[in-house]
């Protein structure tokens, strides 16, 4: 860990009412300052690592928002993940951890294998007879809280369903290669399905490479760096044999992986690709004009939440909101503190969830005050998170994708 980066930290408090946690708790050792004041004490031995400690650090949503927020440019989130990443190294993983991290997400035929049986079990109804019985109640807190994040899934995923290889429609403008994230592909198949459809139309080719890996997101999230080079050496292989003007993903939490990974392998390869990759909303907006003349009237009111991979990791906020405001007779509302995290965060809204719900009831609150009939972002994990939210409190609003909206207004 570069020392550097603990000492520019001036505790100068601009950072607490950016973070979600602090907002909760206002407890010092909640917020950003004070995690990077535990890190420091630990890192200049004055502080023993325990149980305690560790609890305290992994409040931390890494939605770095305190970042954007830092004056001197620290990174209280990155900082406590590389902590985390240190103090893994070398060590063997968990069960849940080797079996999820090394034994599937590495592996996309077996990962798509592993959710057979919940597809079968939305299809045959028993999830609903489940869910009407209370039965999930009999089982433990963090299973109850994945089953009832769960949506309506696809019939197959969609990397198994496109082609590798999407001609453009009309004159060719150039080449891109899309990256699919893994839940874009096992559970939003439709966002992912309508940004291919919206390249295509935009005259760009679309080489979606059947042997793509996770992006590697999930194993930073759990500490697991190796995991997390082997992702990036194979993803950067893989795209690197097309030649590729723009490497597009849908996926928040994948476009600020793939736009780190010179940040842990450094060479020329590496360093191309990162460049070359862009959000969908990014490309969407150098064809602005274009798009507009394919965009029909779609009456709706709608609002924005940035999710935190896009907003404070990407510094992306204007493209997403430019684009919904080309669509003819729709209606946009902002929306208050639309960069704060809705508690997502991963698998952090498995692992805390009464944090995570805490954080996303004042979410609900915001969007509730703009009456929008639909709440549009960019990230899975953020669909998921206030899918349900909304399903349970304000069950009149939609849940959608940016380009699902697109799409949407292509066809009306």
């Amino acid at each position: 860990m570069d020392y550097v980066k603990l000492i520019n930290c001036m505790r100068c408090g601009m950072c607490l009412p950016a973070c979600p946690t602090y907002k909760e708790t206002f407890l010092e050792t909640a917020s950003p300052r004070g995690r990077v004041a535990l890190v420091r004490k630990l890192q200049d031995g004055e502080l023993e690592q325990s149980e305690r400690l560790l609890e305290y650090l992994s409040l931390c949503l890494d939605c770095q928002a305190c970042a954007s927020a830092c004056p001197c440019g620290v990174n209280p989130g990155e900082l406590v993940a590389e902590f985390t990443c240190e103090r893994k190294d070398g060590s063997r993983l968990g069960f849940m951890e080797d079996l999820v991290l090394r034994k599937l997400l590495p592996h996309p035929d077996r990962l798509e294998a592993s959710m057979a049986p919940m597809r079968l079990y939305q299809r045959t109804g028993l999830q609903k007879l489940v869910r009407t019985l209370g039965i999930l109640k009999m089982f433990p807190k963090p299973l109850e809280r994945m089953e009832g994040l769960l949506p309506n899934l696809p019939e197959r995923p969609l990397r198994q369903v496109i082609k590798e290889d999407m001609p453009a429609k009309g004159e060719v403008r150039g080449t891109v290669g899309f990256f699919l994230g893994c839940v874009m592909s096992l559970i939003f198949s439709d966002a992912s399905r309508a940004t291919i459809k919206l390249l295509t139309l935009l005259g760009y080719r679309v080489i979606t490479p059947r042997n793509q890996v996770c992006c590697g997101a999930p194993n930073m999230l759990a500490g697991d760096l190796a995991g997390l080079k082997e992702a990036a050496r194979k993803n950067v292989d893989i795209f690197g044999g097309f030649d590729l003007d723009f490497i597009i993903t849908d996926c928040g939490g994948c476009g600020a992986e793939l736009k780190k990974y010179s940040h842990h392998l450094s060479n020329s390869s590496v360093a191309s690709f990162s460049n070359k990759v862009r959000d969908i909303s990014q490309v969407l907006a150098m064809h602005a004009d274009e798009l507009k003349l394919l965009l029909k009237p779609l009456p709706m009111k709608v609002t924005y939440h940035d999710p935190c991979h896009i907003a404070h990791c990407q510094g992306i906020r204007r493209e997403p909101r430019d684009m919904l405001k080309l669509v003819p007779g729709l209606e946009y509302m902002e929306l208050e503190n639309a960069d704060a995290c809705c508690g997502s965060g991963g698998t952090y809204n498995i692992a805390k969830p009464e944090m995570a719900d805490l954080i996303l009831h004042r979410k609900l609150d915001t969007i509730r005050a703009t009456g929008a009939d639909a709440v549009v972002t960019g990230n899975p994990g953020c669909l998921l998170q206030l899918k349900k939210g909304l399903l349970d409190h304000l069950p009149q609003v939609k849940i959608m994708h940016l380009t699902e909206l697109l799409a949407q207004s292509i066809d009306a």
